[in-house]
């Protein structure tokens, strides 16, 4: 019999049974040591709830409003890369999950699928990352494309000044495997041999993943790791971006009050507190734990989100306490993807929203409005820094 899909958990041991190492790792793995990327998760644990008792509040309300969009809850799926190379179906399978769950998908540059299939797809609100990916023209290329697409907002990265260290990877010969010299990528080739519908997807959908939002001057889509590697957008791009882009703008990869207070200078109406799961710079805060220091910075100027480490309806009810509008989940969507497909995408978002009701039910919260600072304790370490 089966094991039932009731966890994140659940979905990430799928996904290691379904994926070769190369693949599977890739979304798996962080930075370095891994340190960040594991106390994303830990810091949950240092957080306690405070509950009213004897109430009794009926099905609790999780409609959630951000930067004007309507949401069914405060979950909406983040920007995750080569989501093709883990199922051929990719962001198509998210959008559209994001959708039967009346959440918003955010879509990356890094994407198998183009902006326009995307937007095509979807049938609820939809964001576009950028990267910088290949200089302002390409930039200013893709926001042209997002906007005509009808995309809500720009998501604007800035924690890939450059590509981090990842050991997994290395070893796994990530590089040569999805690069373009073949003849490199034969030492790893027998760790494929061990999941062949995978290969045969694989090889069916193209050896060389393309990113059909990098285009090149001939007017074809650019290939990974042949010439392209995402950069940190500076501070004066966002001004530049700010400038030509006409909906709202959230900073990505925000940990610190001083960043806070520039991104909020810089115009944005949102801000997404970050460290790229623990793919980046290892040895940074995690994400919750810097998630006051920046909703205190930012003072209610502009709404504040949180990605890492969310793996329960119960992480998202103390990032909503803690000062975060709503959360946004990476490789737990990524692993459900390899799992399960666009059902197994559903079927998170569904055990998300089953926990969220039975935890606000359990919390005494008639809404997820009704939560706030006194609903939890957060260690007195947790101190609001200033830089």
């Amino acid at each position: 019999m089966p094991r039932p899909l009731l966890t994140v958990e659940d979905f990430r041991s799928l996904a290691k049974r379904r994926l070769p190492r190369v693949a599977f790792d890739f979304v798996d793995g962080g930075a370095q040591t891994e340190r960040t990327m594991r106390q994303n998760v830990a810091a949950f644990d240092d957080v306690v709830l405070r509950p009213k008792m004897a109430t009794q509040v009926g099905t609790p309300d999780l409609t959630t409003k951000v930067l004007g969009f309507e949401l069914s809850m405060p979950v909406m799926l983040g920007p995750c890369g080569m989501a093709r190379v883990v199922n051929p179906l990719g962001d198509l399978a998210a959008v559209r999950a994001a959708g039967t769950a009346r959440t918003l998908f955010t879509l990356t540059t890094m994407s198998g699928h183009s902006i326009e299939e995307i937007a095509d797809a979807a049938t609820g609100p939809i964001w576009y990352q950028v990267y910088n990916v290949g200089g302002r023209d390409r930039i200013e290329s893709a926001i042209e494309r997002a906007a005509k697409a009808g995309f809500g907002a720009l998501v604007v990265t800035i924690d890939t000044q450059v590509s981090a260290g990842r050991l997994r990877d290395a070893r796994n010969g990530v590089v040569p495997l999805l690069g373009p010299n073949k003849l490199k990528a034969l030492p790893y080739v027998p760790q494929l041999l061990k999941n062949p519908l995978w290969m045969l997807r694989r090889v069916a959908d193209g050896t060389i993943p393309r990113l059909p939002n990098v285009i090149r001057q001939d007017g074809t889509p650019e290939y990974l790791f042949k010439h392209v590697r995402p950069n940190s957008v500076t501070w004066e791009d966002l001004v530049w971006i700010r400038n030509g882009w006409d909906g709202s703008i959230l900073v990505k990869g925000v940990l610190t009050s001083d960043d806070a207070k520039r991104a909020v200078d810089a115009g944005v109406e949102g801000m997404i507190v970050s460290n790229h799961g623990g793919r980046q710079l290892d040895g940074v805060d995690a994400t919750l734990r810097a998630l006051p220091e920046v909703v205190a910075a930012v003072d209610g100027r502009c709404e504040v989100l949180l990605d890492g480490g969310i793996r329960r309806g119960n992480d998202v009810i103390k990032a909503l306490c803690m000062g975060a509008k709503a959360v946004l989940i990476g490789r737990p969507w990524m692993y459900a993807l390899a799992g399960a497909g666009q059902l197994g995408i559903e079927r998170l978002l569904q055990n998300f929203r089953q926990e969220l009701i039975c935890d606000l039910q359990l919390m005494g919260c008639a809404s997820v409005t009704d939560l706030g600072a006194s609903s939890v304790r957060v260690p007195a370490t947790w101190t609001v820094g200033t830089d």
